[in-house]
């Protein structure tokens, strides 16, 4: 019997790498993307989704309360039959204006083991530190900064000729792999999470 698809939304800010990480995996995942939401209207993402036949929106924080911003995402999100929620180099803050509403589970994708390293510039971070392993963490969303539960991380080693941009190529690989194997995961319902405690299913 084939499985229906999740509906699932994914917030964007940026170039939209892991959006399309996401895309080419699409013939492979149980999910279809409903929408894409950018808070900035010139973002590469919106041509990405674009390109491939996915709605988009742009809902610009500018001239409105940081709630409404947020409550207008989520809005968006249920209207276009959204399930769960990715955001992929989405590079605001949510909180429970956002988290109250949004239409099930929110994950994030951070270029970092956390932890460690949360915020921006993580991949310089972690080279100021002289940590000699980095990588990428996808978690659930809470209200702090890459502060909630961790369902996955993939590993790099950090060289001693990296520069900010070559680990974070290295990474972005890295991200690109881990991303669409939690999405999946999280389609097929393997994944849930019980007081901050996630349960990872195998096949």
């Amino acid at each position: 019997m084939k499985l229906s698809k999740k509906r699932i939304g994914v917030l964007v800010s940026g170039r939209g790498s892991n959006l399309q990480a996401l895309i080419d995996k699409l013939p492979e995942l149980p999910v279809e993307i409903s929408l894409v939401i950018s808070d900035v209207p010139t973002a590469a993402a919106l041509i990405r989704a674009a390109e491939a036949g996915i709605p988009t929106a742009v809902i610009e924080p500018k001239g409105r309360s940081k709630a409404e911003f947020q409550t207008e995402l989520a809005l968006k999100l249920k209207e276009y039959g959204a399930e769960f929620v990715v955001l992929a180099g989405f590079m605001r803050i949510l909180g429970k204006e956002f988290l109250s509403q949004a239409p099930g589970p929110v994950i994030n994708i951070h270029p970092a083991l956390l932890p460690a390293f949360p915020g921006l510039h993580a991949q310089a971070q972690a080279l100021n530190y002289g940590v000699k392993v980095s990588g990428c963490t996808v978690h659930f969303v809470d209200e702090g900064m890459d502060s909630g539960p961790i369902i996955a991380q993939s590993t790099v080693s950090v060289l001693d000729t990296d520069d900010e941009d070559t680990l974070a190529a290295r990474i972005l690989e890295q991200e690109h792999k881990l991303l669409p194997e939690v999405v999946r995961l999280m389609a097929l319902g393997r994944i849930s999470c019980d007081n901050r405690k996630v349960m990872v299913r195998g096949e």
